[in-house]
C-alpha cells in the first residue's frame, strides 16, 4: 500500500470508530436524548413551574411526555397551551435549548406551536 492510501484507511478507522461509540452511548441512553430534543424542537417555549402546579395541570388532563421518565432524577415534563400557562404561578421561562436550566428542572412544561 501507499503511505497515502494507508493515511486514507486510518482516517476511514478512526472514523468509524467514533461513530460507533457515537451510536453504543445513544443505544444505552435508550434514545432519550433524542426524544428529548425531538419534544424541545416542537415547542415554542419551556417554563420551570412548581410541583404543585404540575400535579394540578395533570389533574387537568394535559399531556406528560413519557421522555421525563428516563432521565435520573426523573423529570415531569407536560405539553401545555399558551393560553392555559397564562394563569400557572410561579412559572419561570427557560431557554429552549439541552442546557442546564432544562436539565436542572424537574417540572418543566412546553408550549406547543
Amino acid at each position: 500500500m501507499t503511505r497515502a492510501l494507508e493515511r486514507r484507511v486510518e482516517a476511514l478507522r478512526r472514523r468509524v470508530t467514533v461513530r460507533s461509540w457515537e451510536y453504543r452511548q445513544r443505544h444505552h441512553a435508550r434514545g432519550a436524548w433524542f426524544r428529548l430534543r425531538r419534544a424541545l424542537a416542537d415547542a415554542r417555549a419551556a417554563f420551570e413551574i412548581p410541583p404543585e402546579e404540575a400535579d394540578r395541570l395533570i389533574a387537568e388532563g394535559h399531556k406528560v411526555e413519557p421522555v421525563g421518565e428516563a432521565f435520573e432524577p426523573r423529570k415531569v415534563i407536560l405539553v401545555v397551551p399558551a393560553d392555559r400557562m397564562a394563569g400557572v404561578r410561579g412559572a419561570r421561562p427557560v431557554p429552549l435549548r439541552l442546557g442546564a436550566d432544562v436539565l436542572q428542572a424537574t417540572h418543566l412544561a412546553l408550549t406547543p406551536f
